[in-house]
């Protein structure tokens, strides 16, 4: 009963997602279902309503043994790209299908920005990756002053 409610929110937020998420023909929509055992990309294009690419875990082509991992989606990132890039598709809009964009379905998502769609975005990720390690750096560095009781005393008595 329990993944069957699972299920109809994942439903409801995909809804609430495809009335603001809309591919057209310049920019198709890159969609993504993921099951336990398997992950599914599309290039669909809303205009036409047409599949341009797809990419799933279940081709034999790309050599997979599983495809309920990272690894496996971040193998379908880099072929769904590939095969957009190869119909004169460099944009794309993402849909994650209801699904919270961590683990597999970001994986995907990361893989097929480092092969080429959408490559402002994925200069735009890297910068703003880089400047909080380089703040949490300059954090570290820093001594912090300790407290000691005679000073809390003293403040305390200022009071």
């Amino acid at each position: 009963m329990a993944n069957l409610r699972r299920a109809e929110i994942r439903n409801a937020i995909h809804t609430r997602i495809r009335r603001k998420v809309r591919g057209t023909t310049e920019r198709p929509r890159l969609a993504v279902y993921r099951s336990l055992n398997h992950i599914y990309a599309q290039l669909i294009d809303d205009e036409k309503a047409q599949t341009i690419a797809s990419a799933s875990t279940t081709e034999k082509t790309l050599g997979l043994k599983t495809g309920g991992n990272i690894e496996a989606a971040k193998k379908i990132g880099e072929a769904i790209a590939e095969r957009a890039l190869a119909a004169g598709v460099s944009t794309v809009v993402f849909d994650r299908g209801g699904y919270l964009y961590h683990g597999r379905v970001k994986a995907l998502t990361d893989a097929a920005r480092a092969a080429g769609l959408n490559k402002g975005e994925a200069a735009e990720a890297e910068a703003a990756g880089a400047e909080p390690a380089v703040v949490a750096e300059a954090a570290a560095e820093e001594p912090k002053p300790k407290k000691t009781k005679k000073a809390k005393k003293d403040t305390a008595t200022k009071e």
